[in-house]
């Protein structure tokens, strides 16, 4: 029996997580929970799976938590609060593996502290590896910690790279779904509102990485995660477009084989993937060859897609550039949601955080924090 700590139990991977602790309750336990401020479904979480602990963002929530749960009954949850409870979840003695879910670098310091207790994780949280993967991997080496892709482009590299050896991989090949503007004429991206930017063709997904995705600093975002969970140089990562978004990932090996990851576009697979990991337990996760009677790839536009471009660019010089394109990335999509700036809004600012930031290599969270920090008040002022 694996326990697991699920940290952003609320979001949609965190559900989809325990809709997989449902499906394989002999294999999986719930053992604490980490949310956010979404007091319902944290509730109606605690009440069926009766984790160890729980954490929620404030006092004033966990308080109001604990009133709920003795009304409904409900005794020996340990209650906590903030990023110290959040800590305290993914470090608990008990747990066995950690899925890192929290969106942004909220999750960051949890992330790394469950690396030092020497817990398994399994990330679907792009942005502690983009902000901080160079500490991660060091860490996770160090302390002999299996980091277990869940995002699906690098779920797949990880499962198409079990069968090669790492000197012997050509090219990481990342697909790309193009968005719902994969088509539209670039003159036209200057009037795109929030509500057309958040249809996404395929996924279904946060509102960010909705955005993300039509702008494809998404993709650009997994481009810097593959490099740190890989042990690859921007150079050898590309990245295709790929409509259908059967195909998940490619590896192109240095004799000229390719090999493609493909199953159904459903969140549960990769997640299972990584809490079983080595193993491969039986699923209803089944996919209809007939899928594949069409399949189109082609490469990015990175006129059409400029934060492709920006993110390519911050992945060769690593460090704080990483760091701030993510932050300023954030802070622009938010502005965007709330009509502040137009689309072509976000890239442009993102480009001018990333010309002021200078080249530094954090060695610690903390300093990784700050760099965040200081990147996000310099987007704030240069929003366009």
């Amino acid at each position: 029996m694996k326990r697991l700590a699920i940290l952003g139990s609320t979001g949609s991977i965190g559900q989809s997580t325990l809709s997989i602790v449902e499906q394989f309750s002999e294999r999986f336990q719930v053992a604490t929970l980490a949310a956010g401020r979404n007091l319902e479904e944290v509730l109606a979480q605690t009440i069926r799976w009766r984790p160890r602990m729980v954490s929620v963002a404030s006092e004033e929530l966990a308080t109001a938590l604990a009133s709920r749960l003795q009304a409904a009954g409900v005794t020996g949850v340990e209650l906590v609060h903030g990023t110290e409870g959040t800590i305290a979840c993914a470090t608990l003695p008990e747990v066995d593996f950690v899925v890192s879910a929290i969106v942004g670098v909220a999750g960051l310091e949890a992330t790394h502290a469950s690396i030092l207790a020497g817990k398994p994780i399994g990330l679907a949280n792009k942005e502690c590896m983009v902000a901080a993967g160079e500490i991660l991997t060091r860490s996770a080496a160090e302390h002999k910690v299996p980091i277990l892709p869940i995002d699906s482009e690098h779920n797949a590299v990880h499962q198409c790279l079990r069968v090669g050896a790492h000197a012997e991989v050509k090219t990481i090949w990342l697909t790309a779904s193009g968005g719902p503007f994969r088509e539209l004429p670039l003159a036209a991206f200057a009037d795109i509102t929030p509500e057309q930017a958040l249809k996404h063709p395929t996924w279904v997904m946060g509102r960010r990485i909705t955005i993300d995705s039509a702008t494809m600093l998404n993709k650009g975002l997994e481009v810097i995660e593959a490099c740190r969970l890989f042990d690859v140089s921007p150079s050898q990562v590309s990245v295709t477009v790929h409509p259908q978004s059967t195909v998940h990932s490619l590896v192109e090996y240095v004799d000229g084989s390719i090999l493609a990851q493909i199953s159904v576009t459903d969140m549960r697979l990769p997640i299972l993937y990584a809490l079983a990991w080595p193993e491969r337990p039986v699923s209803s996760l089944t996919f209809d060859l007939a899928a594949l009677r069409h399949l189109d790839f082609a490469p990015p536009d990175f006129e059409r897609f400029p934060c492709l471009r920006l993110s390519f660019e911050a992945a060769e010089k690593g460090g704080a550039h990483c760091i701030a394109l993510n932050a300023a990335d954030e802070v622009a999509v938010e502005a965007f949601l709330e009509r502040r700036i137009p689309f072509m809004g976000i890239p442009r600012t993102i480009e001018k955080v990333l010309a002021s930031t200078p080249e530094a290599h954090p060695t610690t969270i903390a300093e990784v924090l700050a760099s965040d920090r200081e990147a996000r008040q310099t987007a704030r002022k240069l929003l366009i």
